[in-house]
């Protein structure tokens, strides 16, 4: 991961059990959030929106198209970094879509933090290099 001065550039991606905790995570990190050019899937960035007034570039809900959407702006260099929180324990449709987009990451060598644990990490480190900068 290369950062610059420039506003990292964050996709948020949350499965339907884990939106609840992308919401905590990104009011725990809405000022540094609020500096950062954020992307997201359909419902997790209407309430990103909606619930912590983020600036959020909605795409559309992953099952129809969002985590690939996604996949294409990290393949093009405009995603610095992903926070997916996935729900392991329940199958997903699209799961083929969602190996693709952690795959791309794997590719472009590009963080995905997959729990909250290890996106708190990512948005620790971000915050760190940044202020260093």
């Amino acid at each position: 991961m290369t950062i610059t001065t420039a506003a990292p550039r964050i996709a948020l991606i949350a499965h339907d059990k884990k939106k609840d905790d992308m919401i905590l995570l990104a009011a725990e990190y809405r000022d540094f959030l609020q500096g950062c050019a954020l992307s997201a899937t359909g419902t997790t960035g209407g309430r990103l929106i909606n619930e912590l007034g983020l600036n959020v570039e909605r795409k559309h809900s992953g099952p129809v198209g969002g985590d690939l959407q996604i996949g294409s702006l990290l393949v093009d260099g405009l995603i610095d970094c992903v926070i997916f929180l996935r729900d392991p324990m329940t199958p997903q449709p699209h799961e083929p879509d969602i190996n693709a987009l952690v795959r791309a990451c794997d590719v472009h060598n590009i963080p995905c933090a997959t729990n909250v644990s290890t996106a708190r990490l990512v948005l620790s480190q971000l915050i760190s290099v940044r202020s260093a900068a």
